[in-house]
């Protein structure tokens, strides 16, 4: 064997090296990342998970809202790439408790039973006003003793939470989206989805609730969305029977 072919040998058998490691290497990283995925939401391989729709307030019959069914679809994308299966139930037929499955609940209390039960149980530090009669604090949160009014199109809220329940260590997470209008429950799966891994980076595999802001949905759509305050402790704090709202807070 020539010097030429020697060298030539070397070289492939050298680079078949260097990418069998860079292969290796990545698959590694690849699997890390989506097992920290599958921890954060409570979804290894296979595993079972409950998706919890709403209904659309404003519709004679029972629908579900546009911007909600985009919602479903995204949280579905997240369940698929993590390798498990969904079930898809109506707010008004679970008759289950939590903690056995990943369940994610979608709409506020005036269009889902489902997120009354768990606000009540999990969070008793807010209250949202369903009342449907028009007025400056329609959709409005109290979230301790601060208040939130909506201004439709212009500045909305919507709450992003993901719960266990008491101390076990396989209780499976339940996810809300309780949003003031259903392009905030959109914008919330949104968030969750382009910053599932910074928020398992800071909360790993414990609770939060955090209160977000969409901007200008009119123009935007469910994309422009700003983290308000991470309320955690305010939303899990009972409040007080008279308790009532210190501030207001309403884009001018």
């Amino acid at each position: 064997m020539t010097d030429d072919v020697r060298n030539i040998v070397l070289g492939v058998v050298a680079a078949g090296i260097s990418a069998a490691l860079g292969w290796i290497a990545r698959t590694y990283l690849w699997k890390r990342k989506l097992r920290r995925k599958q921890a954060f939401f409570g979804l290894p391989v296979n595993s079972e998970s409950l998706l919890v729709v709403n209904r659309d307030p404003a519709a004679a019959e029972p629908a579900v809202h546009r911007f909600d069914v985009f919602a479903l679809l995204e949280l579905s994308a997240l369940i698929k790439d993590c390798g498990a299966h969904v079930q898809v139930v109506t707010q008004d037929a679970v008759h289950q408790g939590f903690g056995e499955r990943t369940e994610f609940c979608v709409g506020g209390p005036g269009s889902n039973r489902r997120m009354v039960a768990h606000m009540a149980a999990m969070l008793p530090g807010v209250r949202v006003n369903v009342d449907p009669e028009p007025g400056p604090d329609r959709g409005a949160f109290q979230i301790g003793t601060e208040r939130y009014r909506m201004d439709p199109g212009v500045t909305e809220y919507v709450l992003l939470a993901r719960l266990t329940a008491g101390d076990r260590r396989d209780a499976r997470p339940v996810f809300l989206f309780c949003g003031q209008r259903a392009i905030t429950n959109q914008a919330a799966t949104r968030y969750l989805a382009r910053h599932h891994e910074r928020l398992a980076r800071k909360h790993g595999s414990g609770s939060f609730v955090l209160l977000l802001k969409v901007v200008n949905s009119q123009a935007y759509g469910p994309d422009v969305v700003e983290l308000v305050a991470d309320v955690t402790r305010a939303a899990q704090t009972p409040l007080p029977a008279s308790a009532a709202p210190r501030a207001s807070h309403r884009a001018p």
